[in-house]
């Protein structure tokens, strides 16, 4: 028997440093994107300008020294920290003979990797090929070779103009879909809000561990793992609050810093659940050195889907990784998934945001207004009952239109 192992491309990392943002923590996070895709980091290469390049984004100079690391090291592929077009990558390419990529195109491929479901599939492809559409030109050779033969005759159609005439169509098709799906789910919502499910909607930045949370509380088996956008599909389980109500958990896709505006756009309908839910849970990494610009990301991306008034949870997760006696901020909550620590603070805080839709009572009802018990029943739920010599003692969730009729029988 035979074994064959499956080597990891060896990458190059690239970063040009405007102070757009923080190189060091993009790159660091670049790196992780390429152990998520399955990518050996064998160099990085860093250089401060003022803009970039239009022809190639890094110096000439530089360019001139990775085509020498590039085949001094074997490397198989060089990554860029930043968006290129069709002309620069061409331009790039022919100086270090290296295949070459930007960073929306490996989030991309994780994220072709990762889709499970249909909706996530649909997604995935219709934000790559809006990504590939304006950067048809100047990608790949031929492409202005003219059809021919019997019935092409005429002022003909380039390569470029057949590909981009086949992307557009395959865009409409994919919205199509898409919009069905959404109408779909919009359906669900509308349903969910007219049986007076509440929802909570889990959401942070990539990797903060909220497919563990999940699971820890509802045994839901979705995947968790230690690499970025483990979860792409959102999940929804129900769990029961000390209140005694039930609310519905939604986990949603993990964000990232700069993430690709062709992927907010394709996966719009999974994010909308935050902006549809009661209740937000913000998800942070308590261990984190970057936890309070993950937090940033996630506001804004929230404040763009049009969140605002939805009461918000702050959640730091991974407080066990924290040193002993670290305390939690005003109006968050300390915890951690992994170990299930903290859970009935969380459940409490869940509690406190939600809207009072019902409220648990304890009641002593005269026999004579047992009717009662009937209409709590109906929009409640009634945990027990017992009768007593002067009246049934019940212990119940009472629906907020009951809870005036009910408040002169509490105990």
């Amino acid at each position: 028997m035979t074994e064959n192992m499956i080597e990891k491309p060896r990458v190059m990392l690239v970063s040009v440093d405007t102070g757009e943002y923080d190189t060091e923590r993009s790159i660091a996070e670049l790196s992780e994107l390429c152990d998520t895709a399955g990518a050996e980091v064998a160099a990085v290469v860093t250089q401060k300008r003022p803009s970039y390049d239009g022809a190639t984004c890094i110096g000439a100079g530089r360019l001139s020294e990775m085509a020498d690391t590039c085949r001094d090291m074997e490397i198989d592929q060089v990554i860029f920290d930043c968006e290129l077009t069709a002309t620069q990558i061409r331009n790039i390419e022919e100086v270090i003979n290296v295949h070459t990529i930007d960073r929306t195109m490996l989030i991309l491929d994780i994220f072709a990797q990762r889709a499970t479901t249909k909706e996530g599939k649909l997604q995935v492809e219709l934000a790559q090929n809006r990504y590939r559409l304006p950067r048809l030109a100047g990608m790949g050779i031929n492409l202005s070779r003219l059809g021919g033969g019997i019935g092409t005759r005429g002022p003909g159609e380039t390569k470029l103009e057949t590909d981009k005439r086949h992307i557009r169509s395959r865009i409409g098709y994919l919205e199509a879909e898409l919009k069905e799906i959404t109408a779909r789910r919009e359906n669900q919502r509308r349903r969910r809000k007219k049986d007076g499910v509440l929802t909570a909607a889990i959401v942070g930045y990539t990797n903060v561990g909220k497919s563990t949370l999940l699971n820890a509380l509802t045994d839901a088996g979705v995947l968790a793992e230690n690499k970025l956008f483990a979860t792409l599909e959102t999940t929804s389980r129900a769990i029961l609050l000390p209140d005694g109500r039930s609310v519905t958990l939604i986990d949603t896709v993990g964000l990232i810093s700069r993430l690709p505006h062709h992927l907010v756009e394709a996966f719009k309908s999974t994010l909308e659940e935050a902006a549809n839910a009661d209740v937000i849970l913000h998800i942070m990494d308590a261990s984190s050195e970057y936890a309070e610009t993950e937090k940033k990301v996630t506001e804004e991306l929230l404040h763009d889907l049009g969140c605002e008034g939805i009461p918000v949870v702050t959640v730091l997760n991974k407080c066990d990784l924290l040193p002993e006696g670290v305390s939690a901020p005003e109006n968050t909550v300390m915890i951690s998934a992994k170990n299930k620590v903290g859970f009935d603070e969380l459940l409490q805080a869940i509690s406190s945001a939600l809207p009072e839709t019902a409220k648990r009572m304890k009641l002593k009802i005269p026999f004579a207004q047992a009717g009662l018990i009937a209409k709590i029943r109906e929009d409640g739920n009634v945990f027990s009952e017992e009768y007593e010599a002067d009246g049934i003692a019940v212990d119940a969730l009472v629906d907020v239109k009951l809870i005036k009729a009910c408040e002169g029988y509490e105990v």
